[in-house]
């Protein structure tokens, strides 16, 4: 069993209710085509993603979230480094990962590296952390699948003991104790930790036991459908902490797309989805995906595609419906060329957040209080 005493501060630099929602972009470093359709160097794609974050930063996106994968459709493996250089040249927005897989990484070295982050972006740096929906990393760096569920609950352990930033002193099974140790570089105002959950009810607990804000990542099926599991974070949060500790948020990040019009956006999106999809789903021993289930998503289900209006009525929806903080677009799935993630990223930040933020303020939202919205 793992041990650490540290000081009583909570796990996270996260504010409490008293900000408005924040929207933000999330992207995988989807290997992408050209225009002739011929696929883009992941050096380029690299540098791609860099230009795609400083354009978000240019259009009043709130955050830009970086995954990490270790496969070829994927051209980000190191998503710290992608995000300090974002960070060299980029002024206001959050920086973070979207996620980092902390099972097959050692959580000194990731607080080591997201507080250099944040002392190269001036305090924007964020992690999320979570076990990842691929198992790759586990054979690259020697780990046994066998304890996927021991590693990540050990080494979260141990990084949220870091985050304080104070002395600590921590034991557990799988690497050697660390006996009043402090850990370097510190940040200047601390380093916020969201831990992402798929939908099970243990993550979402396990979540609120070490304070850490919690991220859904919703990528399929209706929103409303995890109305439970924001519920339950809640309800967790009051009876672990007290109703009197501050309030933790609650953020979404789903898959999507925006383009001038519903139609041009369907066409623009829907066959970079189904390469994305398929592949995965052949690795896995789903069926082929066809072009009704990607209407389906977009139509009822998790998928935000469209003009900046119908992306914008969806978004709003599911954040009153969740009573969420924080929605994130991931705003590339599949192949898509950079020139249409350009054009996405600008009108997400130039048409969609602005036309939230007016449904939300007309609808009387209050930021981490469900409302009932009859189209999610």
């Amino acid at each position: 069993m793992t041990q650490h005493t540290t000081s009583a501060t909570p796990a996270t630099s996260a504010s409490p209710a008293s900000h408005s929602v924040a929207f933000g972009l999330d992207t995988f470093g989807d290997t992408t085509v050209d225009d002739r359709g011929a696929r883009v160097h992941h050096a380029q794609v690299i540098r791609d993603v860099v230009e795609q974050a400083v354009l978000a930063d240019e259009v009043g996106v709130d955050a830009f979230g970086v995954g990490e994968h270790h496969r070829p459709d994927y051209a980000v493996s190191a998503p710290d480094v992608v995000l300090a250089g974002i960070a060299t040249r980029t002024q206001r927005i959050t920086l973070g990962s979207a996620v980092t897989v902390l099972s097959s990484d050692d959580p000194v070295r990731v607080f080591q590296r997201f507080s250099t982050i944040d002392a190269l972006s001036g305090g924007r740096a964020e992690v999320v952390l979570g076990r990842g929906s691929f198992t790759e990393s586990f054979p690259l760096f020697g780990l046994d699948l066998q304890q996927y569920e021991q590693l990540f609950s050990e080494k979260l352990d141990l990084f949220s003991a870091l985050l304080p930033e104070k002395p600590v002193t921590w034991s557990g099974e799988l690497r050697r104790p660390l006996v009043d140790q402090r850990v370097y570089p510190e940040t200047e105002g601390g380093l916020s930790a969201w831990i992402a959950v798929g939908g099970s009810p243990e993550s979402v607990v396990r979540a609120a036991r070490y304070r850490m804000p919690l991220m859904l990542a919703i990528i399929g099926g209706a929103a409303g459908g995890f109305a439970p599991f924001a519920d339950l974070y809640r309800q967790a949060n009051a009876q672990l902490a007290g109703t009197d500790a501050p309030r933790l948020p609650i953020a979404v990040h789903s898959p999507g797309f925006v383009a001038e019009t519903d139609e041009k956006a369907a066409a623009l999106a829907l066959p970079h989805w189904l390469v994305n999809r398929n592949k995965i789903g052949r690795e896995r021993g789903w069926g082929d995906a066809v072009e009704a289930d990607f209407h389906r998503e977009v139509r009822s289900g998790a998928m935000y595609v469209g003009s900046p209006e119908t992306v914008a009525q969806k978004i709003a929806a599911t954040v009153r419906t969740l009573g969420l903080d924080r929605f994130d677009l991931k705003y590339a799935s599949g192949p898509t060329p950079h020139e249409h993630l350009m054009n996405s990223v600008d009108l997400y930040g130039r048409k969609v957040i602005p036309r939230v933020r007016e449904l939300l303020t007309a609808a009387g939202y209050e930021p981490g209080v469900p409302q009932q919205v009859s189209r999610v």
